[in-house]
């Protein structure tokens, strides 16, 4: 069982930016592809970002340029730091985990999530 546990959410103003965190319990973590995740409020969860272990990422077309994803392998962390930041991207920010994703399955490992809010 990997245990994620996110950090860094917050209230910003729009414009702003934030760096959230998430802290991975496997020690393989180099070889898994995290994913950032998001509910904005009456929404579905969504995707965000993610990153695999060749290196490659991926982002939503609504945070493109904005949000950048990055992993630091040594310490099994996950970040995604938001710039530019808009009230349309409040909500909770899961962080999840995944040896092999496949494609329109689910995540194997979540997080508990953190909220971030963007005030206008």
């Amino acid at each position: 069982q990997v245990q994620l546990v996110e950090s860094g959410g917050g209230l910003v103003q729009a414009g702003g930016s934030l760096r959230l965190s998430c802290a991975a319990s496997e020690r393989t973590f180099s070889s898994y592809t995290m994913g950032w995740f998001r509910q904005r409020p009456g929404k579905a969860r969504e995707f965000v970002s993610s990153t695999w272990s060749g290196g490659r990422t991926y982002y939503a077309d609504s945070v493109k340029g904005r949000f950048t994803i990055s992993r630091d392998n040594a310490k099994n962390t996950v970040y995604l730091q938001m710039t530019s930041l808009k009230p349309e991207d409040t909500g909770v920010y899961y962080c999840a985990a995944d040896p092999s994703p496949r494609i329109g399955a689910p995540y194997r490992y979540w997080g508990q999530g953190t909220q971030v809010t963007v005030s206008s």
